[in-house]
C-alpha cells in the first residue's frame, strides 16, 4: 500500500507497467480536473475508459463512456477513482470483480475500508494522489516546472518514458547532498546524449498542434509556452534546488529580491500583512516596509528571537505569513525555526525561511517545520559571483485550503476559465500558481544562462561550504583576539547568544558571513575596507572570493540610524564574507589593513 510518503520507484513502475485505465467519475466538462487528467494520460499513451453513469453511451474525449466498471468489455490494468471518499468502498467492491492490478484514488480521496478490501484481494493501492501529477513529476521534467521527482538518472530521458521498462530501469535514488547537487534535475540530453545539461536559450516553444497549444494555455498538461513562464534549463535548476531541501518543488526567478516578491504574491493581498524579522538584510527591510506598500501589503517587523513578540504580532487577523532568515545577513543572527513553526502552524499561516546564508549544506529549514524556503541563488548556491537569481522552495507541507483565506489558490481564477488551483493541483497548487500567474504577470524570470551557471556551481556546493566554514572559523578567532577589534558577531563562539541554536540547526559550521566592529569607529571602518588588497570591496556575499563591505555607508545606507542599529549594523560595523582562498592569506590581508587604522 502506498501512502503520502510514497516510494517513487514503485510509482514509476506502476505508471510504466499499466496500459489501460478505467477512470471512474470523469467529467465531460473540460474545466474539471478529471477531464484534465484523462486528456493528459491519453496523450502519454494510455488508453482511458471513462466510467460515469450519467454519461453512459456517450463519448468523452473520443472514448465510449460506460455506466459501471463491470460493463467495460476489455481488460483493465488500473482503476482511477474521481469520486468522493465515502463512495470508494462500493467502487472497490465492483473493482475486485474485474481484477485490475492497481486501485488508485485521486488527490483528496481516501477510504480505509476500500484500501483494506482491495489489498486483501491482491490489488496495489494508491490514494490521495493524481496519476497526471505523478506522471508529469517523474517523467516530464522538461515541461513540468520545478517539481522534483526524487529520482535521478544517468540515462536519456526518452528511455524512461517507455512504459515496458522494469522497476529500476533508468532510475537511482539518493538522499545525499553531494550526489543530488551533481545529478538532480539533469538527465543526459534526449536527442544527442550530451551529459552536460543544455542551455535552452530561446524565448518561445513550438506547439504540436492547436489542441496541444490549447491544453498548455488551459494548464491541462505541463509544457513550455513562453520563456517568461518556464524554460527547461531553469526547470532543471528548480528540481535540483528542491531536491537539496527534499522539497515538493521550486520556482526560480531573477534575483533574491524577486524570490521574496514572488513567494509572497500568492499569499498576500491589499491590507494583508507579513510578520518579519527586524534583522533582515537592509535591502529586504526596505522592500518589505516601503516597496510592498505599493501593492497594499503591510509588514510588521519584530525581534524574531522574542517569541512572545512574534506570537502577539501574528494574532492580527490580516497576517498571512511569518518570515525570517535562518542565518541573518549581515550580523549572523540565528532564528529558532522549530519554535517559529509552532507559532505559524497555530495561527494557520506558512512559515517562510530565507536560507541564503546557510544553504542546504548547513541547514534544511523544512526539516524543522518551514513551509516555504527562499534563496538568493546569486550567493552560495551559484558560488562564483557570476549569475543573478533567486528561488522559492515549497515543502508541500502547508494546507492552503485550511489556512487564513488564501483566496488566490483556493477560489476560481478568472484568467484560467475559473479553475481552482488547489482543487486542480492539490499541494502542487502554490508552485503552479507561481509559474502560471506570478511569472506570467510580474515577469521576474531567471535567464537560462544564469540557470546553467548556477547548475554548474551547485555541483560543488558542499565542498565549497566546508572550505568556507573552515576559513570562517580561522578568520573569526583572529579578529576576536585582535586589539583593534571591539566585537565579532559569529555564532561559532561559545559565548555567542546564538551558539546553541547554531548547534541545533547547522550541520557543518556556523556561517561564513558575519560582522565585526572596529574601535576606531565609522572612519576607521571605511579605512579598513579601503586598504584590503585581497578581499574585494563589493556588495555581495557567498562568493568563492573573500568580500568585505561597510554596511552603514553602502548596503544599509537607506535606513535610518535607528533601523541600522536594530539590524545590527552600526557605524563601526564591517561585514565580511569569507571565501575559499588559503585562510592565512585572508588573515594576512586583514591584519595588514588593521595596521593602518
Amino acid at each position: 500500500m502506498i501512502g503520502q510518503q510514497d516510494n517513487d520507484l514503485k510509482i514509476a513502475h506502476i505508471l510504466n507497467s499499466v496500459n489501460t485505465i478505467a477512470m471512474v467519475g470523469v467529467s465531460k466538462n473540460w474545466k474539471r480536473p478529471s477531464n484534465f487528467v484523462m486528456k493528459y494520460l491519453q496523450k502519454c499513451g494510455y488508453k482511458i475508459i471513462p466510467v460515469n453513469p450519467n454519461e453512459a453511451g456517450n463519448f468523452i474525449l473520443d472514448e465510449m463512456c460506460y455506466g459501471k466498471l463491470t460493463d467495460i468489455p476489455i481488460k483493465i490494468d488500473m482503476v482511477d477513482v474521481f469520486r468522493k471518499s465515502e463512495e470508494c468502498l462500493s467502487i472497490a467492491k465492483e473493482a475486485i470483480k474485474i481484477k485490475p492490478n492497481v486501485f488508485w484514488m485521486q488527490l483528496g480521496v481516501t477510504n480505509e475500508k476500500a484500501i483494506k478490501l482491495v489489498k486483501k484481494n491482491g490489488i496495489e493501492v494508491i490514494y490521495n494522489k493524481c496519476p497526471k501529477i505523478e506522471h508529469s513529476r517523474i517523467f516530464g521534467s522538461l515541461g513540468s516546472g520545478g517539481f522534483y521527482s526524487k529520482l535521478i538518472s544517468s540515462k536519456k530521458q526518452n528511455l524512461m518514458i517507455n512504459k515496458k521498462k522494469s522497476i529500476n530501469s533508468g532510475f537511482f535514488v539518493s538522499k545525499n547532498l553531494e550526489t543530488l547537487s551533481v545529478h538532480a534535475g539533469t538527465f543526459p540530453d534526449t536527442s544527442t546524449g550530451a551529459r552536460s545539461f543544455p542551455i535552452y536559450q530561446t524565448t518561445a516553444f513550438t506547439f504540436d498542434d492547436t489542441d496541444h497549444a490549447s491544453s498548455l494555455y488551459n494548464l491541462q498538461e505541463p509544457g513550455n509556452i513562453y520563456a517568461r513562464l518556464s524554460n527547461p534549463t531553469t526547470a532543471a535548476l528548480e528540481q535540483r534546488i528542491a531536491s537539496l531541501d527534499n522539497g515538493l518543488g521550486a520556482c526560480c526567478v531573477s534575483s533574491g529580491h524577486a524570490a521574496q516578491l514572488v513567494a509572497l504574491y500568492p499569499i498576500l493581498g491589499p491590507g494583508k500583512k507579513v510578520v518579519a524579522s527586524s534583522k533582515l538584510y537592509g535591502g529586504s527591510i526596505t522592500q518589505f516596509t516601503k516597496t510592498f506598500k505599493n501593492f497594499g501589503w503591510e509588514a510588521t517587523l519584530v525581534d524574531i528571537n522574542n517569541l512572545d513578540q512574534v506570537q502577539n504580532a501574528v494574532k492580527s487577523k490580516n497576517v498571512r505569513a511569518l518570515f525570517a532568515e535562518s542565518l541573518a545577513n549581515p550580523e549572523g543572527n540565528i532564528c529558532d525555526i522549530s519554535s517559529l513553526s509552532k507559532i505559524a502552524n497555530h495561527s494557520n499561516i506558512p512559515l517562510i525561511i530565507d536560507n541564503t546564508m546557510a544553504t542546504q549544506a548547513l541547514c534544511k529549514p523544512g526539516d524543522y517545520g518551514a513551509n516555504l524556503i527562499i534563496y538568493s541563488t546569486t550567493k552560495f548556491l551559484s558560488g562564483h559571483g557570476n549569475a543573478m537569481g533567486g528561488a522559492i522552495v515549497d515543502m508541500g507541507s502547508f494546507d492552503w485550503a485550511n489556512g487564513r483565506e488564501f483566496n488566490k489558490l483556493t477560489t476560481p481564477d478568472t484568467s484560467y476559465h475559473g479553475i481552482n488551483f488547489y482543487e486542480t493541483f492539490g499541494n502542487l497548487s502554490y508552485i503552479n500558481y507561481c509559474h502560471a500567474c506570478v511569472l506570467r504577470d510580474l515577469g521576474t524570470t531567471m535567464a537560462p544562462f544564469n540557470a546553467y551557471l548556477t547548475l554548474t556551481g551547485l555541483e560543488t556546493l558542499k565542498l565549497r561550504m566546508q572550505k568556507h566554514m573552515f576559513n570562517a572559523s580561522k578568520v573569526a578567532f583572529f579578529l576576536k583576539n585582535h586589539q583593534k577589534i571591539n566585537n565579532v558577531s559569529w555564532a561559532g563562539f561559545k559565548e555567542s547568544t546564538f551558539h546553541e541554536l547554531a548547534k541545533k540547526y547547522f550541520k557543518i559550521g556556523f556561517g561564513s558571513v558575519f560582522t565585526f566592529s572596529v574601535k576606531s569607529g565609522y572612519e576607521g571602518a571605511k579605512k579598513l575596507v579601503e586598504n584590503c588588497n585581497l578581499l574585494s570591496h563589493l556588495a555581495n556575499v557567498g562568493d568563492t572570493k573573500s568580500l568585505i563591505i561597510h554596511p552603514a555607508s553602502t548596503t544599509h545606507r537607506q535606513l535610518t540610524s535607528e533601523q541600522r542599529e536594530a539590524a545590527g549594523v552600526g557605524d563601526s560595523i564591517i561585514r565580511i564574507s569569507v571565501g575559499i582562498e588559503h585562510h592565512k592569506d585572508i588573515i594576512k590581508d586583514l591584519n595588514d589593513a588593521l595596521k593602518i587604522i
